[in-house]
């Protein structure tokens, strides 16, 4: 229908010649009518003014009068258009002539609106929500009904037609619903009935929010607490959902019952899951009438699942499947549920999946993953751990681990022999797990440190001493295959290990006395690697405890200058003994170990030897006294057997008992000690080396491995080997 007729008002039209003749103008109205004026182009190419008020296309009333004045105010226009084209052709323009105004007065009416206009056009509105609605096509074109709706708007009719509009949207939604009670028993298929509900309902909503966009743009914004057309729909959808409890909480029920199929491995539809979510949080309801539920059904799933599983599964499988669970939760929330709920979805399943069973892993797990150096399983505890604040009891599961572990290696007496090397080989694989498994945490570095320190120092001072022992293994000449580089990384490993000690002072007197046995007997590696582990060792702990030993470096080296000087001497050039050369090392006594005085009566040509060098020294040195250590001296002997000769490198001692056999063949063993001098211990250990060991230069009646008083010894001229010995 048409809206009614407005009354005209004066319109004042601008004819200055420099005015734009496409122009429109907006004129003042009076009775609070909108009018204007669009300039329509005339037979003779001026421009005519059209009018036109709320129902553009309506003559006004008086148009006879309007065409007459119309008339004079083209021919006003067409001479001022005259008269900008002379202007424009003369080279100096003239003075403009005053501006001209036309006036032009209409009629005056009152406007009066048709008989029924608000029911018949809330008739017409009401049809085409219905159609929406019942998903018939709507009886008029969109543009009539937003036309509808805007002049209801614009005669104050906003209210009611809101109200009008609301209760139909009301009456169909609560329609709706209510006929899902009561429909199929299949949960997807119910599931699916619900979905389409709601999507149909947004989609109606959106149609019926087109038609009133006048309406929403409006009244809705001017009016407080008026909802929006969209938002009154959700309300109403929310109001009448919680009027048909059986409808949401079977909706509710369905949705959780698809996840828990989904958990156990049931393919879903998920974008039903994500449609009715989306449903929810749209209205509202999210946290309360799912979200709720959800986590509680959620937290006992995983409660029996946890306990199911940690009795079933090792610990290595137990976390991937835990790992697994928590990714699956993270993915769901990405996929349709909420994003509210990832924190305390997830934290439900960590809670119920591991913070419960923490005890447990460890218990049952732990030390199976470090005996078999299970680096990738480790660092999935360790990273599962972290995310539920329980590194605190995985740390002490370690430092209870290699309490115990190391604790079996030193102090089980009988695997001394291997006990340095074990605890090198314990300490690198719990270095490489906490490098890799551990995150490199410090944390878990000072465990390992304070759990190794507090072993290392069961046994007092064996350990310290055994550490002595396998630097002096490593440093010895006979350790060949091994490369400078591997040697260096060696020692510093066990500098660790040297570190957790606390009787550093032991340690320094077997080291210091191996040390003196390779200098001493040439029996050094190599003097770069002693030197620097005497660097190693003054970084450590200082100068004070390494003072001694780089004594003794000194020692050596000046001892070379003596030795040199002597044999370019006119003692040794006029006196010595031809067949024999002797080295002499001169040490100072305070950088070296205390070795006990030890008599010995030795064969001729070493007393003459030794007679000489003492002159050549004191003569050199005034003022110095000499004192023999012989149970350090050492000795290459040349020996003929008969398959053949063979050179013996043999201590001083056993180079006195086996010059004896020069001028005999057999002794017995009171013979040797009256002959030799040598201390009773010392000479059964003596000759239990020459003739009970894996190389035996003499044979022992009767046969056993202890030296008794009434044995008796013969050269063995049956002796061979393949090496010199």
């Amino acid at each position: 229908m048409s809206p009614p007729k407005r009354p005209h008002t004066s319109i004042t039209a601008n004819t200055n010649p420099n005015a734009n003749p496409n122009t429109t103008t907006n004129t003042g109205s009076s009775g609070g009518s909108i009018s204007s004026f669009t300039m329509k182009k005339a037979k003779n190419g001026v421009q005519v003014p059209r009018f036109g008020g709320a129902g553009d296309g309506e003559d006004g009333g008086d148009d006879d009068a309007m065409e007459e004045d119309l008339e004079k105010a083209n021919n006003a226009s067409a001479d001022a258009v005259s008269g900008v084209a002379a202007n424009l052709s003369r080279k100096k323009a003239t003075p403009p002539h005053p501006t001209k105004k036309l006036v032009i007065k209409l009629a005056k009416g009152q406007a009066k609106l048709p008989p029924n206009f608000e029911e018949d056009t809330w008739a017409t509105v009401k049809s085409a929500i219905n159609a929406i609605f019942l998903k018939q096509p709507n009886p008029s074109d969109e543009e009539k009904l937003y036309q509808a709706v805007s002049n209801l708007c614009l005669y104050k009719m906003a209210g009611t037609l809101y109200q009008r509009i609301e209760q139909e949207c009301e009456a169909h939604i609560s329609s709706t619903l209510q006929s899902l009670v009561g429909q199929s028993p299949d949960l997807v298929v119910f599931l699916s009935l619900v979905e389409k509900c709601w999507q149909d309902l947004c989609a109606q909503m959106l149609m019926i929010r087109g038609i009133a966009l006048y309406l929403d743009r409006t009244y809705v914004k001017q009016t407080p607490n008026v909802l929006s057309l969209w938002d009154m729909g959700l309300q109403l959808f929310r109001k009448h959902l919680s009027l048909c409890p059986e409808v949401e909480h079977k909706t509710v029920t369905g949705l959780l019952r698809l996840i828990d199929r989904e958990r156990y491995g049931e393919a879903i539809d998920r974008t039903l899951l994500n449609h009715l979510l989306k449903m929810f949080t749209a209205l509202g309801i999210y946290a309360d009438s799912f979200e709720r539920p959800f986590l509680e059904c959620t937290s006992e799933f995983y409660a029996a699942e946890g306990a199911k599983f940690m009795q079933q599964s090792d610990v290595p499988d137990y976390l991937k499947h835990v790992e697994l669970r928590l990714h699956e939760e993270h993915e769901r929330c990405f996929i349709y549920l909420d994003a509210s709920t990832r924190k305390p979805l997830v934290a439900t399943a960590e809670k119920q999946l591991l913070e419960r069973h923490i005890p447990a892993i460890l218990d049952k797990g732990f030390s199976m993953l470090m005996d078999g150096d299970r680096v990738e399983d480790l660092q999935r505890m360790y990273t599962l751990f972290l995310r539920v604040n329980a590194l605190e009891s995985l740390r002490h599961g370690l430092s209870l681990y290699i309490r115990g572990t190391g604790q079996g290696i030193v102090m089980d007496e009988e695997k001394d022999k291997d006990m340095v090397s074990s605890l090198l080989d314990f300490k690198a694989s719990l270095d490489r797990i906490w490098e890799e498994s551990f995150a490199k945490n410090e944390a878990f570095s000072n465990t390992i440190k304070d759990a190794f320190e507090h072993l290392i120092n069961l046994r007092q001072n064996r350990p310290a001493e055994l550490i002595a022992k396998f630097v002096d293994e490593k440093l010895r000449a006979g350790n060949k295959g091994t490369s400078e580089e591997e040697l260096e990384g060696t020692l510093d490993k066990v500098l660790v290990l040297f570190r957790f000690i606390q009787g550093k002072d032991v340690f320094e007197a077997f080291y210091k006395k191996d040390l003196a046995k390779r200098l001493l007997l040439g029996k050094s590696a190599s003097i770069d690697a002693e030197k620097s582990m005497i660097s190693k060792l003054k970084t450590e702990c200082g100068s004070q405890f390494t003072n001694k030993l780089e004594g003794m470096f000194k020692d050596i080296e000046l001892s070379k200058e003596i030795n040199d000087s002597f044999k370019q001497s006119s003692q040794a050039r006029t006196k010595l003994p031809s067949g024999i050369e002797m080295s002499v090392h001169v040490l100072t006594t305070g950088y070296w170990p205390t070795y006990p005085p030890m008599d010995i009566r030795l064969p001729h040509e070493l007393i003459v030897y030794q007679d000489i060098f003492k002159e050549f020294y004191l003569s050199k040195y005034s003022g110095r006294r000499l004192m023999w250590q012989n149970s350090l001296g050492h000795c290459v002997l040349k020996a003929v057997f008969p398959k053949g000769k063979k050179e013996l490198a043999v201590s001083l001692f056993q180079t006195v008992v086996l010059m004896l056999f020069n001028d005999i063949q057999k002794l017995s063993f009171q013979d040797i000690r009256d002959s030799s001098g040598i201390e009773d211990k010392e000479l059964r250990r003596t000759l239990q080396s020459l003739a009970c060991g894996k190389v035996r230069v003499l044979q022992k009646f009767p046969k056993g491995r202890d030296v008794e008083d009434d044995d008796y010894f013969v050269f063995n001229d049956d002796f061979s080997a393949p090496l010199t010995v």
